[in-house]
């Protein structure tokens, strides 16, 4: 299940590491954000391994619409919830600046064809 969801990044929360017991290393970066809708939801995001890159481009402050995916697991009869981001924009960060389309003037409107009475309208 993918879901996206926008808000104002409010913590960045401090980097973990660690191995599992299978002997690989992880690294793990959480970070909350603060929706704008009329009840504001502070929501804690969970970023793994190589998606700690995701966060490089903004900072506390910043309005981000995030990607993500909802996991459950049990563990001792308890359930746990990990939401797990997999991707972070920034909401209306400009890509590369494109130039406007030129404006036009009257002296841009091509002159009426010469000799001829008709108005040029199919009706």
């Amino acid at each position: 299940m993918s879901l996206k969801i926008k808000g104002i990044i409010k913590q960045i929360l401090k980097a973990e590491s660690g191995v599992s017991r299978a002997g690989n290393e992880w690294k793990k970066q959480e970070f909350v954000i603060e929706t704008s809708e009329q009840f504001p939801k502070k929501v804690c995001f969970t970023l793994f391994n190589d998606k700690f890159s995701l966060l490089e481009k903004v900072g506390e402050g910043d309005e981000v619409e995030v990607s993500f995916n909802l996991e459950s697991r049990e563990y001792n009869g308890k359930w746990f919830h990990n939401i797990n981001a997999w991707k972070v924009d920034q909401v209306g960060a400009s890509g590369p600046e494109q130039d406007a389309p030129p404006e036009y003037g009257v002296e841009d409107i091509p002159p009426e064809p010469a000799g001829s009475d008709e108005d040029g309208l199919p009706f």
